[in-house]
């Protein structure tokens, strides 16, 4: 089979997201939920579908960055949508500066998403929205910003001139949050009133059964200290936690990883009163240290279906010479990536830039992959070689601080099965010398 080693690169381009709506992407699409410890994607379509149609839900959901979050959350998506659930998706990066965030910012990104969705419906027409436009209006007054609030749409377009002024000016933000702070109860009662509750009656009459909105990308939300010196994570999920979960809508938010090793855990989860759902890596071993034969074959297939999309899974087995020397080659790839979905692409498509011909040989992936072990090993410190040498004699992680400096670097990963979790190091560091001497 002639395969053009032009169009496997851009198939395995790191940083796309796959959307399963999208029929090139299903081809793509690999499920992974029997070997991450359970189908955490439909438990969150059944919270709301099943159990909670007309009642307001709150989640959180989490994962390391890379594994594939966005791409199950838009699944979830398609599902709701199939259930007859109008779904309001964003990524909330593209309307907030990540390393200066509050909760007024996350309140009005959501209030421009749900209003500019709902006004791309040209059958549902939306109220007057009495006490969201005012506020809009002060807050440009505040700004000095013209907005111009007569018409349906100028709920979106005003909060997008207002995020777009403030998301790179450190001292309007301060002025915004000023305003906003003491506010935020009324904020949460005008998005309620006027935008939610009108919504949810315009879309039953439409035969949807309700609005959910999913917010992606907060995990990324940077883990400065504010003035006070309190932690921006924990300051936006944990002090106002209870504020997220106010809305009158089913809610998703991603969450950063890093919260499940805060000791204010207890406190996160009475917030919101659910416990997150974890998103955990595609195992390449299993707990005694063997290997995971199952996380293999599927981490295989996502490979294969990025050449050769249109082919059963058996059929791309005995096509695996076509893109690499050996077999071996594919495995060591897969092993080395450690089950981390985005990190595995990224190699791969770092070894195809290399080598620019196929098959792809075994020696220029250890190339590739001495490279990026490099890379790591500068970042690295004294301190933080010890506490690797920790995780792979215990395969544990304590505390916050052992959190930030080691899974948030991608230093090690986390793994769950049926009996709860457990951690590995990176295995493009785990064959360090330094580790091992």
């Amino acid at each position: 089979m002639n395969l053009n080693i032009k169009s496997f690169f851009r198939a395995t381009n790191p940083s796309r997201t796959l959307d399963t709506e999208n029929e090139e992407d299903q081809k793509y699409y690999i499920d992974f939920s029997l070997v991450r410890g359970g189908k955490i994607i439909e438990e969150l379509k059944n919270n709301i579908t099943f159990f909670s149609p007309d009642e307001p839900t709150c989640a959180l959901f989490t994962g390391h960055i890379g594994c594939g979050k966005s791409t199950e959350l838009l699944r979830l998506k398609a599902d709701l949508e199939d259930e007859e659930f109008h779904v309001v998706y964003f990524e909330s990066s593209t309307d907030l500066e990540m390393g200066d965030v509050d909760i007024g910012d996350i309140l009005l990104a959501i209030a421009r998403r749900v209003s500019d969705s709902l006004n791309h419906l040209s059958q549902v027409g939306i109220d007057e929205f009495k006490n969201l436009k005012n506020i809009l209006r002060d807050i440009a007054k505040l700004l000095q910003t013209e907005i111009e609030l007569s018409a349906e749409a100028s709920i979106p377009l005003g909060i997008g001139k207002i995020t777009a002024k403030t998301k790179n000016s450190p001292e309007l933000r301060n002025k915004l949050r000023e305003y906003l702070e003491p506010r935020t109860t009324k904020i949460i009662e005008a998005i309620n009133q006027d935008l939610l509750q009108s919504a949810k009656e315009r879309l039953k009459q439409y035969r949807k059964k309700g609005l959910v909105v999913i917010v992606d990308n907060l995990d990324r939300v940077e883990n400065r200290n504010k003035p006070w010196g309190r932690p921006q994570q924990e300051y936006l999920f944990i002090d106002r936690g209870e504020q997220l979960r106010q809305l009158k809508c089913h809610v998703i938010y991603t969450m950063p990883l890093g919260l499940l090793f805060s000791n204010d855990l207890n406190r996160l989860t009475s917030r919101f009163g659910v416990d997150p759902k974890v998103l955990p890596m595609v195992p390449v071993k299993l707990r005694d240290g063997s290997e995971c034969s199952e996380g293999m074959a599927l981490l295989r297939q996502m490979v294969l279906a990025r050449a050769f999309p249109n082919l059963k899974p058996q059929q791309r087995l005995t096509l695996v010479k076509e893109i690499f020397d050996s077999e071996q080659s594919l495995d060591y790839l897969c092993r080395i990536s450690g089950g981390h979905v985005r990190e595995l692409l990224r190699l791969l498509n770092d070894w195809i830039k290399k080598h620019r011909e196929l098959p792809l040989s075994y020696q220029e992936l250890e190339n590739v992959i001495r490279y990026r072990r490099n890379q790591m090993i500068f970042a690295i410190t004294d301190n933080e070689w010890a506490l690797l040498r920790y995780v792979q004699e215990r395969r544990q992680v304590s505390g916050n601080d052992g959190y930030q400096t080691l899974i948030r670097s991608m230093f090690v990963y986390e793994y769950r099965d049926y009996n709860g979790s457990w951690f590995e190091v990176n295995p493009i560091l785990a064959e360090s010398e330094k580790l091992n001497s």
